[in-house]
Order: C-alpha cells, then structure tokens, then sequence
C-alpha cells in the first residue's frame, strides 16, 4: 500500500509539473513550443516510473487539467494531441524491436497528428492564413525532418535519465 502511495504522489508531481510548464508556456510566447515539448517530458518520466498507465494518467490528468484552467488553449492542445502523449506512443512502438517498423510507425504518428492540427487550423482559422495551406507538403517534410531530431534527441535523454537518475534510486 506504501509503495502505491508513493507512485501515485510521484505521478501527481509529474502532473503539476506539466500543467506549470504549459502554463508558462501560454503566458511566455518567445518560449512556447519548447516548454511545451519540455512538459511531454513528464509523461516519459510516468512511464519510466510506473510504467505505460502512470505514462498516460499523467498525461490526461495534465492535458485535461490544462485545457480546463489555462486561458490560452494553443499549448495545451498541442501537449494532448503531441508532446504529452507522444512518450506513451514512442514507448509502445520501440517495443517491438524492429528500427525500420519503429521509424515508419513514428512518422506515421507524426504525420497523423499535424494532419489533425492542419484540419483543426483549417476548421478554425481558415479565412486568416489562405495562403499557408498552399505550402503544407514543405511543413510535412520540414515537420518530418524536425521530429526526427526531436525523437532522437529524446530518446538520448530518456538513456541518460535512465542511466544516471533512474538507477541512483533505486540503488538507495
């Protein structure tokens, strides 16, 4: 029972860091994509932690929180349709252990998601931005490109979280 106590308050800490972090990002322009990406960083720490539901519990209770209570929804939304729920997806396709599939699932992933973001903007904001639809196939490669880095980038950081964090306490 102490040991879920203790699980349970390490995923509510994770969640209120991320919610912190998305509001800071709605209320700091100059640093929004990277703290919201930084906050998709806490649902890797839940899955590392407790595993693929404390992954997904921190990243509902923090997207749903977020989309309730922070003024300006745009980080919120992209952490529940992205960066909050994209280490949850990672976790899941890199189990099976084959690069190839692995790489074509995650852009896949990718692709999917900025299309609903591109049909979401369209739905929305259409009349504003005629002319960025024209350019979508060079934000899907360049997108493609960018995530790429970013996948590759986080998983480095998952290992050195692993290596060096993860392992001291449970040394303790």
């Amino acid at each position: 029972m102490k040991m879920r106590a203790k699980k349970l308050a390490r995923l509510s800490l994770m969640t209120a860091v991320s919610f912190v972090l998305l509001y800071l990002a709605s209320v700091i322009p100059s640093g929004k994509l990277a703290l919201t990406a930084i906050a998709g960083m806490t649902t890797a720490l839940g899955v590392i932690e407790s595993g693929l539901t404390g992954g997904f519990l921190v990243w509902a209770a923090a997207g749903a929180v977020s989309l309730i209570l922070i003024p300006s929804k745009d980080s919120a939304i992209l952490y529940t349709v992205f960066f909050g729920i994209y280490p949850v997806v990672k976790s899941l396709i890199e189990r099976l252990g084959k690069i190839w599939l692995e790489w074509i699932l995650k852009l896949a992933f990718f692709a999917g998601m900025l299309t609903v973001c591109t049909l979401v903007f369209r739905e929305f904001f259409a009349a504003y931005a005629t002319g960025i639809f024209s350019l979508l196939t060079v934000v899907y490669l360049l997108g493609a490109a960018v995530f790429v880095i970013y996948d590759i980038g986080f998983s480095k950081l998952i290992a050195y979280y692993m290596s060096r964090i993860a392992n001291r306490g449970k040394k303790n």
